[in-house]
Order: C-alpha cells, then sequence, then structure tokens
C-alpha cells in the first residue's frame, strides 16, 4: 500500500518528465534515488499514471543492472572484480566485508538496510586496483584490513 507522500513523491517525478514515455528510466532512476530501491506498488503506480504496461515497467527494471526491486542498504558497497582489481585480491575484501557484517553470495544487505555490499564488472579505475566505492565515491588500493576501516568510520558516521 502506497502512501500519500510516496504518492506525490511519484507524481512529482513524473511531472518533472511531462509524463512522456521516453523518460521511463529517468523516471525510475529518480524514484530508485529516493527510496534506494523500485518498490512494486510505486512501479503499478507509474504504470498507471505513465499508461506504460505494468510488463513494460517491469522489463525495464529488471534489464538495466543498476535497477533493484529489493530493498538495499544505506550504504551501498560496490567490490570491483574486475581483471585488474581480481588479480590484485578484491575477492579477500568481499569475503571480509561479508564475514563483518554477516552477509553471503545470497544475501546482500544487513537486516537494519545500513549496508548492502555488490560486486560488479568494472568500475573503470584499473589503476586503482583493487577498487570500491560506498555510494558511488570511489576507494583506491583497498585490502581487507582498510576495507574494514572503513566499515567501522561508516558505521560511527551513522550513529552504530
Amino acid at each position: 500500500m502506497l502512501t500519500n507522500c510516496q504518492i506525490e513523491k511519484a507524481n512529482e517525478i513524473i511531472e518533472k518528465h511531462q509524463r512522456k514515455k521516453s523518460a521511463l528510466i529517468a523516471v525510475l532512476q529518480e524514484v530508485q534515488k529516493e527510496y534506494r530501491y523500485l518498490p512494486e506498488p510505486l512501479l503499478m503506480h507509474i504504470s498507471s499514471e505513465m499508461e506504460i504496461s505494468p510488463a513494460k515497467i517491469f522489463s525495464v527494471a529488471t534489464f538495466y543492472e543498476n535497477f533493484s526491486l529489493e530493498p538495499k542498504g544505506k550504504y551501498v558497497i560496490k567490490i570491483c572484480d574486475g581483471t585488474a582489481c581480481h588479480v590484485r585480491k578484491s575477492i579477500p575484501i568481499l569475503n571480509a566485508l561479508r564475514k563483518e557484517l554477516n552477509l553471503s553470495e545470497e544475501k546482500h544487505s544487513t537486516d537494519d538496510l545500513l549496508f548492502t555490499v555488490e560486486t560488479v564488472s568494472c568500475l573503470g579505475a584499473c589503476g586503482l586496483a583493487p577498487v570500491i566505492t560506498v555510494n558511488d565515491k570511489v576507494y583506491a588500493k583497498m585490502t581487507p584490513k582498510t576495507a574494514l576501516e572503513l566499515l567501522q568510520a561508516l558505521q560511527k558516521e551513522a550513529g552504530k
């Protein structure tokens, strides 16, 4: 069930893009930025308001890797596992973060939705490998130790 606030925010985003069907990706990006994922009830609302079939909305939302139908944490940590990062030991960084946060290959987000840990194929910063990003801020030449220190700083920032 959607709240009035969610409906108003979605309508504001849709109107900003003049209800143009060609702006669907931009609308979905803004909704995801607002909620950190694409809630199904909001996708159905967007479908109705923009007069785009639910099938089309869901096909776009599931085709692009940057969209998520699952809630993500306040801090989205992406670990690069491209060739340069992999060779320079990105997997031990991933394993250290997963262990510290009690996450796994199947479970990407902490129960309190403070952290989401994902791997990506490439972050485009090969010369800085191994690289992680936190909410798109790049951290270079990481190690398991520096990744855990960063995690502790984020927890402190969040008051945990």
